[in-house]
């Protein structure tokens, strides 16, 4: 039996069909529906009359479809579903390599770039993605770069080959010889099918506007009082509503402005190098924490009877993600043992100080956040507090400058095991860390006195959240949530009076 027939065989094809049969819209992005008969695929969601038993067959994702020679269904979309919790929730080989295939590593440094990234043979890598996934390596960045374009075609203004190497390919003919095989129509014809539809045109020479989809529940009052409170000057502005911040990208800097809509964050790009598109989108996506499942987070954490009663008060939480390893380490350690408001300062200080302009004018958007190289070089001259404190700071910079490994295709485990050898870094900072960095869904931080205080409050202890797994991170929001219910209540208010 091929590695693709055995992930193929981890379908129970009854329970998919049954799930296509009603057509459940919580199951999309879980598997896709081959339909030998048309010769397309579809998700578990799609409006179209459900085909006969006999004429279907499943598996996990649209690469494995593609591989197979289905083409999309222009109907529901299937490619266009949020990715996979396949892909988000395992802390496995298979999700890191999602997560750098999505960031465009592939892209920039090709199958080898990506296998070296995780510390794997390009042979074992392919192999383990067919056998998760039922599609290699190579498939798999292909159908991510097929998605990427068939959403800037039919989201954006952009010219077709504007769109080819934003989307990754290396060149128009690719593209179009792509785009034909897997949807069976060119991109003019995508573009225009997608204007007669579901999107409107957005985006020009200088912005692009595009719709990052979700599955609801979405606590977006959770997320953006998050953003506010720990924006920092220079380099974040948060309204309440809408969020914006400086991007550091492979081909330069960019600023993204984010608003939560109902099924959607409604996303805009300034000053992108078209090849970033790729990573700056994945990088949103996983500051978001967009790709969550929340039915199956909130299944498991509502019958609990701890945490039901704040699970249905506030469905669909969200972990708050990150877009730099070296940025997200650098402010959790400058905000240990002080408040939110002191770190905002002092991690304002460093941007001010350390930080790259940016060489264009804007209100509230002026910095990039610092290197990790001016860090270790420059941060004792800059950051105040106890020398101690300063030394770490500096010491954990110049090990990222040094080649430790600290973005979302890294181990959680690894990761927490080298942060914990350096030097300030405790259980606390690492487990912060680790569950921004990776999306680790399991992280239950130690040592946190907001969570402590809950759980004393609910009457629950150690032995209770073994049962909240693997979602402890998702519990650990709650917790902070039901401590912090007031200051939220308060910011919505505000921004409601604004509005």
């Amino acid at each position: 039996m091929t590695d693709t027939e055995l992930a193929h065989r981890r379908l129970d094809f009854d329970s998919c069909y049954r799930a296509l049969a009603a057509r459940d819209k919580r199951f999309d992005g879980q598997f896709v529906t081959i339909v030998h008969s048309t010769g397309i695929y579809c998700r578990p969601s799609c409006p179209a009359r459900t085909p006969k038993r006999e004429n279907v067959d499943f598996v996990p994702t649209a690469a494995a479809a593609a591989v197979r020679g289905f083409r999309a269904c222009r109907r529901c979309l299937p490619d266009a579903t949020p990715g996979s919790p396949r892909w988000n929730n395992d802390a496995d080989l298979a999700a890191r390599a999602m997560r750098l295939i999505a960031d465009g590593v592939v892209d920039r440094g090709g199958v080898g770039g990506l296998a070296s990234a995780l510390g794997y043979t390009e042979r074992h890598l392919s192999r383990v993605l067919t056998t998760e996934l039922g599609a290699g390596t190579a498939a798999l960045a292909r159908t991510h770069r097929a998605v990427s374009a068939r959403i800037l075609l039919t989201a954006t203004d952009l010219t077709v080959t504007d769109v080819a190497f934003a989307a990754g390919f290396s060149s128009v003919r690719q593209f179009n010889d792509t785009m034909r095989e897997m949807y069976a129509a060119t991109p003019t014809e995508l573009r225009a099918a997608g204007r007669r539809t579901a999107h409107a045109p957005g985006g020009h020479s200088d912005a692009i506007s595009l719709k990052l989809p979700f599955r609801p529940p979405y606590d977006a009052a959770w997320t953006m009082y998050g953003l506010a409170s720990h924006a920092v000057p220079g380099i974040e502005h948060c309204d309440g509503r809408t969020y914006r911040r400086s991007l550091s990208l492979p081909h330069g800097p960019a600023t993204v402005q984010v608003t939560l809509e109902g099924d959607h964050a409604a996303v805009r790009f300034d000053h992108l190098d078209l090849a970033d598109l790729g990573a700056a989108v994945n990088r949103v996506r996983r500051l978001l924490d967009l790709d969550a499942d929340p039915v199956a987070v909130d299944a498991t954490l509502g019958s609990d009877p701890i945490l039901g009663p704040l699970v249905a008060a506030h469905p669909g939480i969200r972990l708050p993600g990150s877009v730099d390893g070296a940025e997200t380490l650098t402010r959790v350690m400058l905000g240990q043992q002080v408040s939110v408001k002191a770190a905002r300062t002092r991690t304002g200080r460093l941007v001010a100080a350390l930080g790259e302009p940016l060489p264009w004018a804007d209100d509230h958007l002026t910095h990039l956040f610092p290197t990790a190289g001016s860090i270790a070089a420059r941060g004792a001259d800059v950051l105040t507090g106890p020398s101690r404190s300063i030394a770490a700071i500096t010491g954990a910079a110049a090990a990222c400058g040094q080649g430790m490994e600290l973005h979302a295709g890294v181990d959680a485990s690894d990761l927490r095991a080298d942060l914990l050898r350096l030097k300030g870094v405790g259980y606390w900072t690492a487990d912060q860390v680790v569950m921004r960095v990776t999306g680790d869904p399991d992280v239950l931080p130690r040592a946190d006195l907001v969570i402590d205080r809950a759980l004393a409050d609910l009457g629950a202890g150690p032995d209770d959240a073994t049962s909240w797994r693997p979602w402890r991170s998702y519990a650990s929001m709650h917790l902070w949530r039901r401590q912090l219910a007031h200051l939220i209540e308060d910011r919505a208010s505000e921004q409601g009076a604004r509005t």
